[in-house]
């Protein structure tokens, strides 16, 4: 049991220790003008969806309707 109790506490420390490594990135340089492509963005048209964020709150009568923070009917 002694054993047992030993092997998982080494196991437990060498992975935290392994938390502490230097962390490289995962995207290379090269691969990094894939995703600055403008296909990759959520929004082919950002003028257009801030105007219908803008038109969603309107109708939710809220700022912040789409999850954003706050909410209620704004009287204080």
């Amino acid at each position: 049991m002694k054993t047992v109790n030993r092997m998982l506490t080494m196991a437990c420390l060498l992975i935290l220790l392994g938390g502490c490594s230097g962390i490289e990135p995962w995207v290379k340089p090269y691969e990094r003008t894939h995703l600055a492509d403008p296909i990759m963005s959520f929004s082919r048209d950002p003028v257009s969806s801030a105007y219908n964020g803008h038109i969603y709150q309107v109708r939710e009568g809220a700022r912040g309707a789409e999850g954003g923070h706050g909410g209620g009917c704004g009287c204080n």
